[in-house]
């Protein structure tokens, strides 16, 4: 008669147990934030674009602050082709080229301190050339379950080089210099792309993060030898790395 009834009594005592134990992860669990990931460019897609960009200047007679009479020309150019490819949904393994040329010359202009100190510049010569290749890691963030407006960060390893040549005066008064340069960094370059159609895509960038090294050699007169090393860190919004450009989606 005692068996039955402390069978009973131990299958009742381990039943609470266990419901106890349920109701204590059933409440110490994380509740669910219902934030969901939606593929916003899918995997195997190709995507190419780049973005360009062209002015020119003129001045005559043009004042500035202090300096008056300006007389030059000058341009700026630069180009920048880009690839990726979707290794997995939302993120993409590519590369992207960069090429600027500067071009800025003044003629006569005269600088204008006080009544009794004019100084008068003229015939500076100044051709600036950069080039930069990239490997970006590019991901992307749905906007909810909208597919035309997306977020995407890029991560940028680039390493570039440059050349620029300085000349001021003219006949026996004419000097000059030529520097090369030498640059390596990694950036974090945040943007938002929309949609124009299934194929084609606006995309806005600013960097945000980056470090950078740069080594500069300078020849003055092909006689005398300047070398200059600097580092530098950015942990702001820099607006003037602002890029546009159009992407095909393929």
């Amino acid at each position: 008669m005692l068996l039955p009834i402390l069978v009973i009594g131990a299958t009742s005592a381990t039943a609470q147990s266990s419901q106890s134990i349920a109701d204590s992860l059933v409440i110490t669990s994380t509740p669910s934030r219902g934030l969901k990931q939606h593929t916003f460019v899918p995997k195997g897609q190709w995507i190419v674009g780049g973005s360009i960009s062209y002015s020119q200047q003129s001045e005559k007679n043009y004042q500035f602050l202090v300096v008056e009479g300006i007389n030059g020309v000058g341009y700026s150019f630069n180009a920048s082709p880009m690839f990726s490819y979707m290794i997995a949904d939302n993120m993409g393994l590519g590369g992207r080229f960069s090429y600027g040329r500067s071009l800025m010359k003044i003629n006569s202009a005269d600088i204008n301190l006080s009544q009794d100190l004019n100084l008068a510049i003229g015939e500076i010569y100044s051709l600036n050339h950069s080039y930069t290749g990239m490997v970006v890691l590019r991901n992307y963030i749905s906007i909810g379950s909208n597919m035309r407006f997306g977020l995407f960060n890029e991560t940028q390893l680039h390493v570039g080089g440059s050349q620029s040549k300085l000349a001021s005066g003219s006949g026996e008064t004419l000097t000059g210099s030529y520097e090369k340069g030498f640059s390596i960094g990694i950036n974090l370059a945040p943007g938002i792309t929309a949609f124009l159609n299934d194929f084609i895509a606006v995309e806005i960038n600013v960097g945000l993060l980056g470090f950078k090294y740069t080594s500069t050699h300078q020849l003055t007169d092909q006689v005398y030898e300047g070398k200059t090393n600097s580092t530098s860190a950015n942990f702001q919004i820099n607006i003037f790395s602002l890029g546009l450009g159009l992407a095909f989606y393929i």
